[in-house]
């Protein structure tokens, strides 16, 4: 198995990947510490994050058993630079083909961004590993299962629209993983630095994907 066919497996294992958008990047290291003790091993450091390169290098040496990727990446140079960093998954809120390009050059799995049928097809057949269907909230998971009628080949993930109310849903819609933000890494909590509450959403997270996952095999 490739390093990126192994790393899109870890990706979707746990089916939970914290999507991390903060205003000061001091706690971030103890955030990914916190997210990989309720069980979240997956963390995507957007760049607009403060610092966010030195953020993934930060958490890719204190904590090397997360998996860090970047988020929010918009061009060629700033997937290189973040795989550079360290990062090794590469997400975007676009589908560009030359980012797509950077992150299998260093054989790492890449996740664009799209939300029509086409633009969802066209990033697949680009290689997208995964693609990453936003804003996912503006249609809620009924619309993974209309896509997925004609497409059950595709591999798609939600960013926005995904909390505790919702994440069985997605799975059960046929999400392959969920990527959560505020819902998952909190506003309160980065505010408080009280990380231990997200330690327990992340369990939560966790435990709702298994139920799903499980419902789903019945």
């Amino acid at each position: 198995m490739s390093n990126r066919a192994a790393a899109v497996k870890r990706l979707c294992e746990k089916g939970v990947v914290a999507v991390v958008r903060a205003a000061s990047s001091g706690q971030l290291v103890d955030v990914v510490r916190a997210l990989l003790a309720g069980g979240v091993e997956c963390v995507e450091i957007t760049m607009t994050t403060p610092n966010a390169l030195q953020v993934i290098r930060d958490c890719r040496s204190a904590v090397p058993e997360a998996m860090i990727g970047v988020g929010s990446v918009l061009d060629e140079g700033t997937a290189q630079a973040a795989i550079a960093a360290g990062a090794q998954f590469v997400v975007s809120p676009v589908f560009c083909p030359q980012v797509v390009g950077a992150a299998h050059e260093a054989d790492l799995p890449v996740v664009p961004g799209a939300m029509t049928p086409t633009e969802i097809l066209t990033a697949h057949q680009a290689g997208a590993d995964i693609v990453k269907v936003f804003p996912g909230g503006q249609f809620g998971p009924s619309y993974f299962r209309d896509i997925l009628a004609p497409m059950p080949h595709l591999k798609l993930s939600p960013t926005g629209g995904v909390d505790l109310t919702t994440a069985a849903d997605w799975i059960a819609a046929g999400a392959v993983t969920l990527g959560i933000g505020s819902a998952l890494v909190t506003r309160s909590a980065l505010a408080s630095g009280k990380v231990n509450e997200i330690t327990d959403l992340a369990r939560q997270y966790v435990r709702i994907v298994d139920e799903a996952r499980a419902a789903k095999k019945k």
